[in-house]
């Protein structure tokens, strides 16, 4: 495949240097992801998080997706030199502080992602999005590979459940001890931390844990909530990969932007718990308490 990419030629800019630096500004968020027609997951429950959290949210749409709270209907990726070209419009002129990685489709789109990226040096948060809540395979087989060989090395953060995190190390996660050697694995692939999410776990409590090297060593944070007796639960794992990235957008550090993302999405599914939206699997409630839009004065 040939592809005309929109590159203007040159260099790329830096995405620190821009026209309107004098200017105060929004906290930019760009989400690369694809799009849910029923609103609960993907590029719009993305936009719903960036909005509630008070940051300016971008977009560059990978697939679009037939889709509801039952199921997915079907899908239909968008060409890569389209998607190569909205990250790159965006960037060059929005100037994202972070970027978030959703639904990648196929191998093509996955290889120009890491492409558009590799070109620039922006936190990025990987959310490795494979299966949908319905079991509906949304990442291709081979586009595995790809997100492990290019994109990891790229990512601030890789945020899969245990599922995503058995699919990308071929391990079983069923102790402690799995999970950290399989933490270890996706670190020794070039991600700087893994949150590995405890979502499909059984019990009265659900776990989070954040692994990051230090030195030599893996440190581990443990993030444990009450289990929420609830079906709505479509898009939580797209509305906490972009809540980190709109926290580290705000300013915070990695581990204060999973805390205070953790502690959203919980607050979201119990707002949203006893909603009926839907047949199946519904959403969470994006909007319960929003902040203002954050404002800053750029040096």
């Amino acid at each position: 495949m040939e592809l005309k990419l929109n590159n203007e030629g040159g260099s790329p800019k830096s995405h620190l240097s821009h026209p309107s630096a004098h200017l105060r500004r929004y906290p930019v968020v760009l989400s690369i992801a694809g799009s849910d027609s029923s609103g609960g997951a993907g590029i719009q429950a993305d936009l719903k998080t960036f909005s509630a959290l008070g940051v300016y949210g971008a977009t560059a749409i990978t697939a679009i997706t037939a889709q509801n709270t039952v199921g997915v209907n079907s899908q239909l990726a968008i060409s890569p030199e389209m998607v190569y070209n909205q990250i790159v419009a965006v960037v060059e002129d929005i100037a994202p502080s972070a970027i978030k990685i959703g639904m990648l489709a196929n191998k093509e789109v996955a290889t120009i992602v890491a492409d558009a990226l590799s070109r620039y040096n922006i936190p990025t948060i990987l959310d490795p999005v494979m299966v949908s809540s319905s079991g509906h395979r949304l990442l291709s087989l081979d586009a595995q590979e790809v997100v492990k060989e290019r994109l990891l090395p790229l990512s601030t953060l890789v945020t899969p459940n245990i599922p995503e995190m058995e699919t990308l190390t071929a391990m079983s996660l069923t102790t402690a001890e799995e999970k950290l050697s399989a933490a270890q694995y996706l670190l020794s692939l070039g991600a700087q931390a893994v949150l590995l999410k405890g979502g499909h776990e059984e019990g009265d409590t659900k776990c989070d844990t954040l692994y990051r090297l230090d030195g030599s060593n893996i440190t581990q944070l443990h993030l444990s909530t009450p289990t929420v007796a609830t079906k709505n639960i479509h898009g939580t794992g797209c509305t906490l990969s972009s809540a980190i990235a709109a926290f580290m957008a705000r300013g915070l550090a990695l581990r204060e932007a999973v805390q205070e993302a953790k502690n959203y999405i919980t607050e979201a599914i119990l707002s949203g718990a006893d909603i009926a939206i839907g047949n199946g699997f519904g959403p969470v409630n994006h909007l319960f308490n929003p902040l203002p839009m954050q404002v800053y004065e750029e040096r």
